[in-house]
């Protein structure tokens, strides 16, 4: 379905609203879940084993899956493959619900997983694609937004949804969230058809994995997600150790995450208005979230009042600013593929920050533990602040 050349200039909101919704049923659903699988007392989870199993298996088909699905939606189109993945989500949540067995359960999570593969970099792609490049970065800051809103609201939902009805009233709401989205994207949002793509070399491959216009983007996500995770995870502990409540360290970590959903639209603006730009905002933001993780190094209640924010502030730059970079060098065939390839940097991101802290904590003391992941995420803000080479030949779009 072709566009009025005035819509193509100033699209309506309607068509971006159901992709931020998109994004907050990923988020809801991956941290709803998560953080409700060991306080289930319907005895599904049995043991830490099984606990570890459950987790691992929507991050694990999350990782495999995103760059796949980001493909499939430049070769059939975003929309489908968004469709898709929202139906699919809808249907894997109600399965849980309608066969209360343990067996089911794992079904039920491998299916979410897979499915948030599938929607998650389609509608990353469709915000670029159906935004005029003045605005993008606006767009991408509202995604982020919802996402952050998700990830937000996700553990204190969840919490409340299995205290009251268990686990199955938790993936009834998200079956229900599934299928309503789906339904509002496919009144919504315009059929985006795939474009036509050239054929590519391995030499021209070995360009794309090379490519800055890619590296520093994708980099850039992966080190402020790493640091998002690891904030999450072991802010609470260094909190504990310091003699407080699980009150004030769960303030502490929505405290974290509340600064981050505030930035992102406010950094998505500056971007669009030419007050930021994309290397600038990135350099800064990786330069704020190591300077966070190094305040957490502090003992007590001030190490935990000051990283948090940081963190937050910083990693709230660096999200949307990252996407709308990768959005301006990456032609619109090839969107999908860079998506889910930026995806599962975040993916990684998200693993490996939580790895590093407490490799190094091993070694030595949780405060080693942030201190070590600072240093990896400053110098990723270093090499990101390297000038580009100057060339004649625009950028590559970003590899397979």
């Amino acid at each position: 379905m072709s566009r009025p050349a005035s819509e193509e200039q100033h699209p309506p909101r309607r068509w971006l609203w159901p992709l931020y919704a998109a994004g907050f049923t990923t988020a809801f659903g991956a941290h709803g879940v998560a953080a409700s699988l060991g306080g289930d007392a319907a005895g599904a989870v049995t043991s830490l084993l099984v606990l570890g199993g459950l987790l691992a298996l929507y991050d694990g088909a999350e990782v495999l899956l995103k760059p796949v699905f980001g493909a499939l939606s430049d070769r059939v189109g975003a929309r489908p493959v968004l469709l898709g993945g929202l139906a699919a989500f809808a249907v894997a949540s109600a399965l849980y619900v309608l066969v209360d067995a343990p067996a089911l359960l794992w079904a039920a999570r491998l299916g979410q997983g897979a499915a948030a593969s599938a929607f998650s970099p389609s509608a990353a792609a469709l915000v670029a694609r159906l935004s005029p490049t003045a605005r993008q970065g606006r767009s991408y800051g509202r995604y982020g937004f919802w996402k952050s809103l998700g990830y937000t609201l996700g553990p204190l939902l969840g919490g409340l949804l299995v205290r009251a009805g268990g686990l199955r009233l938790l993936f009834g709401v998200l079956a229900v969230l599934g299928a309503a989205v789906a339904v509002w994207a496919a009144l919504a949002v315009p059929v985006v058809p795939p474009l036509p793509r050239a054929r590519q070399t391995v030499l021209d491959l070995a360009r794309q994995l090379a490519d800055r216009a890619f590296l520093v983007p994708v980099g850039a996500l992966t080190a402020a997600t790493a640091a998002l995770s690891a904030g999450v995870g072991f802010l609470p502990v260094s909190g504990r150790a310091a003699g407080l409540g699980p009150v004030a360290t769960g303030a502490a970590v929505s405290l974290l995450a509340a600064c981050g959903a505030l930035v992102q639209p406010r950094a998505g603006r500056a971007l669009d208005a030419g007050r930021l730009s994309a290397r600038t905002g990135l350099v800064a933001g990786l330069l704020v979230t190591g300077a966070g993780l190094s305040c957490a190094m502090l003992p007590g209640l001030p190490g935990i009042l000051s990283a948090a924010p940081l963190i937050g502030v910083g990693t709230g730059l660096v999200t949307p600013l990252g996407f709308a970079a990768l959005a301006a060098s990456t032609s619109a065939d090839r969107l999908g593929r860079t998506m889910g390839c930026a995806e599962l940097g975040r993916e990684l991101g998200d693993a490996g920050g939580p790895l590093v802290v407490a490799s190094a904590a091993a070694l030595a003391s949780l405060p080693y533990g942030f201190g070590a992941l600072a240093a990896l995420i400053w110098a990723t803000a270093a090499v990101g602040s390297l000038p580009a080479r100057t060339t004649a030949v625009p950028p590559h779009d970003g590899p397979p």
